[in-house]
């Protein structure tokens, strides 16, 4: 059954020609037909509201079939939207019709023939743009789902571990823990110095399979109250709080140092082993609450430091004069 609250719009210079098709559709039935006598008012009414089905005369003056075309495809790329566009002409030949078609247009009826062909290219234009319409719609209720899930999203997908966003809201959380009841928190990033040379020698299916083996490693040597995530392809940081400060030291941590460098991973490539270098960075609650951008910012200083020594360190963040 065809829709007729189908909105149309239909667009001629010469009003007798729109007053012809205009009447002919609301014959048929459709109840939402509006006529524009010129492009530039045809644009006007589009913005105010969409239509589904836009038919226009090819030759019109200030802007013919072919530029209006052009302006009403910008305009449903922003708006999402699309518009069945069909062209009135006598003109034949292929050449004139690719070139229609190439600048967007949907489909031709011809003037010598537009009583036998007028309605039933609406019903398919219905069809046509109702179909793109729908896709359009899904296609952004799943891109706005997507931007919602990532938005909440606290897992690397790859290893099963919580990602950085995660490592954000426990640091923050540590920290102010800290603040409250005392004690020190440890941002500990531990860093894969030979990630890249691996992925040079390796291919991806073995590489992903090395980032899990070494999240799991990582998962067995740190305590069980601590956060361990993976906050960048070859990073991983460790989020930790210790009643005692003086327990925050790197000798806290040196049997995840070892534990990573000193044995190699299985993979279906073979044993590999990598590079790891690690930096401490503590936040004394006695001295102040740091932000959590300065502490990853400390950490990752003291991690290239660490890669250079190639020894295991420890650093402190910034603390605004205020804290």
């Amino acid at each position: 059954m065809p829709n007729l609250d189908l909105p149309i719009l239909v667009v001629d210079d010469a009003k007798f020609s729109s007053t012809v098709v205009s009447r002919a559709l609301r014959n048929a039935g459709y109840r939402d037909v509006r006529v524009a006598n010129n492009a530039p008012a045809a644009l006007k009414l589009i913005e105010e509201r969409p239509v589904s089905v836009l038919i226009a005369d090819w030759l019109m003056p200030e802007m013919d079939g072919l530029q209006l075309t052009d302006r009403v495809r910008q305009q449903d790329e922003q708006e999402n939207h699309y518009t069945y566009i069909i062209l009135l002409t006598a003109r034949e030949g292929v050449g004139a019709l690719a070139e229609a078609f190439d600048r967007g247009v949907d489909d031709f009826i011809y003037k010598s023939d537009m009583s036998k062909q007028l309605v039933s290219r609406i019903y398919a234009a219905d069809r046509m743009a109702d179909r793109q319409n729908t896709l359009l719609t899904a296609n952004s209720l799943l891109i706005e789902n997507n931007r919602e899930l990532e938005a909440t999203n606290i897992i690397d997908l790859e290893t099963g571990l919580c990602n950085n966003r995660y490592a954000r809201e426990r640091l923050s959380r540590s920290l102010r823990e800290a603040e409250a009841r005392g004690g020190a928190t440890a941002y500990v990033l531990v860093g894969i110095r030979n990630w890249q040379a691996l992925k040079r020698q390796h291919s991806p299916a073995t590489m992903s399979e090395l980032a899990v083996g070494i999240g799991r490693r990582l998962s067995h040597l740190i305590r069980p109250m601590d956060a361990l995530c993976r906050v960048g392809d070859n990073q991983y940081a460790l989020i930790a709080h210790f009643a005692n400060s003086d327990h925050c030291t790197t000798t806290a941590f040196r049997r995840v140092f070892d534990g990573i460098n000193h044995k190699a991973l299985k993979t279906t490539a073979g044993y590999i082993s990598v590079e790891a270098g690690m930096v401490l960075c503590k936040a004394d609650a006695q001295a102040g609450t740091p932000a959590v951008q300065d502490m990853e910012r400390a950490a990752v200083q003291g991690l290239m430091d660490a890669y250079e020594t190639r020894r295991f360190g420890e650093t402190q963040p910034d603390i605004p004069a205020s804290a």
